[in-house]
């Protein structure tokens, strides 16, 4: 792991100097606001295409990857009998890890209560100054039908696979739940061919995956100056004066996210996988280095599953399995900002939710969580049906759009992390059960109990 752990390294380092460079930008613009105006166009002629090209690369193997990996994760099973247990100990760990993640951000609201310490002539502005990008959103949002048994089977099986995972055949962004399903029956079939045409089939998927992998190479390394480009462009075009009107908002949002990553994840370590957390934490760095910078689960699963396989030693079906799903299925970190920004912006506009509304609010983050694009900004459109759904004004979502990328990228963090956990914890417990190839530890994995 040491050329993953040197890159991310570089990343962060690339990081730093983004947001030294960016804070000087904004001081001179405070004495000569031509500059800051001209900086702000540079960022979008020159630095966002700079940061897309690299999104994009990653973006492009997403599809084939997430395929590869389940169905092989699938097959390497050896029999359907398998599948069972391991997706049941898959769902339950995924549905906890989400429900937890919501209270904790609720709790904190609740104890922080934001709201309460954002003027109204900063929320005024806020929304004057997001309105249009909000208006974009909150259509989005309207967009959206309510959760529903109907909806959840058009979610996984719509009537043109091709059409949704290409995104034709509900938004633009290629759907990733039908492609999951069918990747497991395609998996599942596959194991009751004869030996020999099933091997050759878990070869073809792996030299697929492979070969998607060393794409994702290609893009990292871009990395250590794509994304320097892009955090320079947002904190110039957002401007501290907006981190520091909702500093509140963003300082419980941030508590939160390390609460649940590294409390919850870390007891889950500890007490349901038998590892030490801070070796846990040690060896998947670079994975959560690659989600910060990326604020996409779709674009850090090869790095996740590098990091699984090689690094904590998990069974490859396991890996494969857990983590593919986790890209789409178990988005903590979202569920958690979901939460947080309903009830912050119900504070703003003085609506109160009782304690029954905010479990339903908890359930419904969940819920809507699952349907989120693993994209930078894939939560808003459903952010904004929540809000209406709560009767709070779905143009609210303008105060936190400014702050919005940053905190995309710590709950990419959370999601991510929490998908590494969850595949540890449940290879753990299929290992106990003798549900899965023993991969006995190594004298360089002291996190094994």
């Amino acid at each position: 792991m040491s050329k993953p752990r040197s890159l991310a390294n570089r990343i962060l380092i690339g990081m730093a100097l983004g947001v030294v460079a960016a804070i000087a930008t904004l001081g001179v613009g405070h004495f000569h606001p031509p500059t800051l105006q001209f900086m702000r166009q540079v960022s979008t002629a020159v630095f966002d295409p700079v940061g897309q090209v690299f999104l994009r690369m990653l973006f492009f193997v997403v599809m084939p990857l997430v395929f590869a990996s389940l169905t092989a994760g699938v097959v390497q099973l050896g029999r359907p009998g398998r599948i069972g247990p391991l997706a049941l100990r898959t769902f339950a760990v995924f549905f906890a890890n989400m429900a937890i993640g919501v209270t904790i951000g609720l709790v904190m609201m609740n104890l922080l209560d934001p709201g309460r310490h954002l003027p109204p002539d900063a929320t005024q502005k806020l929304l004057a100054e997001f309105g249009g990008a909000a208006k974009s959103v909150t259509d989005r949002g309207a967009a959206q039908p309510g959760m529903s048994f109907a909806l959840i089977v058009d979610m996984f099986m719509p009537r043109n696979l091709l059409g949704a995972i290409a995104g034709h055949e509900r938004g633009a962004i290629g759907e990733v739940l039908p492609l999951i399903l069918f990747a497991i029956l395609f998996g599942a079939a596959s194991t009751q061919l004869a030996d020999a045409r099933r091997q050759q089939v878990l070869a073809g998927l792996e030299t697929l995956a492979e070969i998607m992998t060393k794409i994702v190479d290609f893009a990292l390394r871009l990395a250590p100056y794509a994304v320097p480009a892009m955090i320079y462009s947002v904190i110039v075009k957002v401007g501290l004066g907006v981190l520091a009107a909702l500093s509140w908002f963003v300082v419980g949002c941030t508590v939160a996210f390390v609460l649940h990553l590294f409390g919850t994840m870390s007891l889950w370590i500890r007490f349901l996988a038998r590892r030490s957390p801070l070796d846990f934490f040690r060896r998947i760095r670079p994975v959560l280095v690659t989600a910060f910078a990326t604020s996409s689960s779709n674009a850090t699963l090869p790095t996740a599953l590098a990091a699984a396989r090689e690094d904590l030693k998990l069974s490859e079906s396991t890996s494969s399995f857990v983590l593919s799903l986790g890209t789409t299925m178990n988005m903590s970190g979202t569920a958690l900002f979901e939460g947080c920004v309903v009830l912050f912006i119900a504070q703003i506009f003085g609506i109160h939710l009782d304690l029954g509304q905010q479990v339903v609010l908890m359930l419904m983050a969940v819920l809507s969580a699952v349907a989120v694009a693993g994209i930078p900004g894939g939560s808003l459109p459903l952010i904004a049906g929540l809000l209406a759904t709560f009767g709070v004004p779905p143009e609210g979502i303008g105060i936190i759009i400014g702050v919005d990328r940053i905190l995309d990228m710590m709950r990419t963090v959370v999601n991510v992390g929490s998908d590494v956990a969850t595949a540890v914890v449940v290879d753990h417990q299929m290992r106990r059960a003798g549900l899965t190839d023993q991969v006995p530890a190594t004298p360089a994995d002291p996190g094994m109990e």
